[in-house]
């Protein structure tokens, strides 16, 4: 790595960061896109439906970005992360429809994390890591919270991604890595079919076992049970806060994937200090 300032390489990360942000929001919105319209193209293919299938939404690489409304292209100074939208105050400029929140909100979040990452762990190829492992999670919340999908698109690669860097090893070591991805499929998909069995009802997705599984393969099993209680308790208040403000109604259910997600980052970033602290504040250390 070349040597420039400590700072210096913060800064640049969340630059980087901003930058990713932006392509992130087309990951959040059209994979899913692109994933429905595919299954529907499969389901022409296996009930041999006649007829012209219809066109598949845009690419995530080579399309341009534009409007989600009135499709137009967007300008290079449109596309500057953030302060695009700024600058826009929020609306097109060319048919004056309000720019979701998403955008900014997803670019801010993209940028500081990163530079969190690399804070933590210097500039250093497990920085570069942990900059994939953030984006992906970005991604994957993003959509889970959209669509109530978690895409084996990102989980599937992550997974393998945590347990090929176990081989080095980077962050935990292979066994643990491999333990800690069957433990963490399995343990929610036991609770999956448990409450399944109990009340007729499908608590949660298969894409939260495999978004547990890759967590696992990233940090070991001594970080599962700190992720499913801080996910369980970050669910808790947000979903409670929300039903409050009846903004969610009771009935909807809610992703769980994007507080798997937010559980996940915060251990892999803050876990040991985390830990320690705990131990510290009951005495047990």
């Amino acid at each position: 790595m070349p040597d420039l300032p400590f700072a210096l390489w913060i800064a640049l990360a969340a630059v980087l960061g901003l930058l990713v942000g932006s392509f992130l929001n087309v990951v959040i919105l059209r994979l899913p896109e692109r994933m429905a319209a595919a299954w529907r193209h499969e389901a022409r293919d296996v009930l041999k439906i006649e007829g012209d299938a219809e066109p598949m939404p845009p690419g995530i690489v080579r399309e341009p970005s534009h409007c989600p409304h009135c499709k137009h292209p967007l300008s290079a100074l449109d596309n500057i992360p953030l302060f695009g939208w700024l600058l826009l105050r929020g609306r097109c400029r060319y048919c004056q429809t309000k720019i979701s929140i998403q955008y900014p909100l997803v670019e801010l979040l993209s940028g500081i994390l990163s530079a969190v990452i690399v804070w933590k762990f210097g500039p250093s190829w497990a920085a570069l890591a942990g900059l994939g492992f953030t984006w992906v999670l970005i991604a994957a919340a993003g959509i889970d919270f959209r669509t109530q999908l978690l895409p084996d698109q990102l989980t599937l690669p992550l997974l393998w991604l945590g347990l090929l860097l176990s081989l080095l090893p980077m962050f935990v070591s292979a066994p643990s890595a491999i333990l800690a991805a069957a433990i963490g499929y399995l343990s929610l998909w036991s609770v999956y079919w448990g409450f399944k069995l109990l009340t007729g009802k499908e608590g949660m997705g298969y894409g939260d076992f495999k978004l547990l599984a890759a967590l696992g393969a990233w940090m070991g099993p001594v970080a599962l049970l700190p992720i499913v209680l801080l996910s369980s308790l970050i669910g808790a208040l947000v979903g409670g806060s929300l039903i409050a403000l009846r903004k969610h109604e009771r009935e909807i259910p809610m992703p769980f994937g994007p507080f798997i997600a937010a559980a996940g980052w915060v251990w892999f970033v803050a876990g040991p200090d985390l830990l320690d602290g705990y131990l510290h504040l009951t005495g047990m250390r």
